[in-house]
């Protein structure tokens, strides 16, 4: 069977994907998927830096706006989703490009990612959840480490929501894997990967201007509406970088100054670890934006390289 080819277009937050993208579409008679955890939710466009319908350009774009904010949206969702997108897109005689930045999104679409064998237990998760209140995380990262010493060593033990998603994982008889070596390639899809990186110091100059650019346009009076439409800061949604810092300063925890500064320094460590989550791709081939005085050359460069990959 012939596997589909789709192009993905990754590299950190505020590399410059979202132009790069509508310009490659065009090219390359491609409908986009986003592959962003944040853009995915309806009324929370200036914390995500969700691309405009000015800035589609008339490409359609997959998975923007998808879900309200109070829903639990998961890997496995996308997954599901996107699958279905591609299959749409490829009718129609198109080509796919999946652009973003969220990993596991990624990787539920390069790698055989069977989510299906490990949906949640909710009465196992219930007793590992007063096993918990009962002994402390301490305990239960030492249980997890007696059971799969990878995920022991992958998840720190602060990190209780993944501790306890493991621990029902193990005992429910499967393993748990975001990125491991003994991931296959789907056998569905060809994928192409590119990614985008620049100098480490302009990347973090782009995401601090890309911050106050937020703060400019309006993100304090973003999260106060959504905290109006009934959303709350529980959320998976509302946890993203920008709104939680937002949702401080509103609640008195943080001065403004204070939730900025945050703000910048959590998205270039976000940044920093999302350039370690692609270096693992070993079939990628990066584009460092900054070597390119013209932009036409790049777009070319790309467009060649994926032309021979498909």
């Amino acid at each position: 069977m012939k596997k589909t080819p789709i192009i993905i277009l990754t590299g950190p937050t505020a590399v410059g994907k979202t132009e790069l993208s509508i310009k490659l579409a065009k090219s390359l008679n491609a409908e986009i998927i986003s592959a962003d955890s944040m853009q995915i939710y309806e009324y929370m466009d200036i914390g995500s830096a969700k691309v405009t319908k000015e800035e589609m350009s008339g490409v359609p774009h997959y998975l923007i706006d998808e879900v309200k904010p109070d829903f639990s949206f998961s890997v496995s969702e996308f997954q599901e989703r996107a699958n279905k997108y591609i299959k749409q897109i490829t009718e129609k005689g198109k080509n796919v490009l999946v652009t973003g930045g969220t990993g596991l999104y990624l990787n539920s679409l390069i790698y055989n990612m069977d989510f299906a064998k490990s949906d949640a237990n909710n009465e196992l998760r219930e007793s590992l959840t007063l096993e918990l209140e009962e002994h402390g995380i301490d305990y239960m990262h030492e249980k997890l480490r007696a059971l799969d010493i990878d995920s022991a060593n992958r998840i720190h033990k602060n990190n209780t929501k993944r501790v306890i998603r493991a621990l029902e994982v193990c005992l429910s008889g499967e393993k748990m894997n975001d990125f491991s070596n003994d991931l296959r390639f789907n056998e569905k899809y060809n994928p192409i990967i590119i990614v985008l990186n620049r100098e480490r110091q302009h990347l973090y100059e782009r995401i601090n201007k890309r911050v106050d650019i937020m703060m400019d346009g309006g993100l304090v009076e973003e999260v106060k509406r959504l905290l109006d439409m009934g959303y709350t800061k529980d959320m998976i949604s509302m946890q993203g970088i920008g709104y939680k810092e937002i949702i401080k300063y509103l609640d008195g925890e943080y001065s403004f100054d204070e939730a900025i500064e945050i703000i910048k320094r959590d998205s270039r460590r976000y940044a920093k670890r999302q350039l370690t989550w692609f270096r693992r791709y070993d079939n990628a081939k990066w584009f460092n934006l900054d070597e390119y005085s013209d932009k036409e050359i790049l777009e070319k460069e790309i467009i060649n390289y994926i032309e021979k990959m498909i």
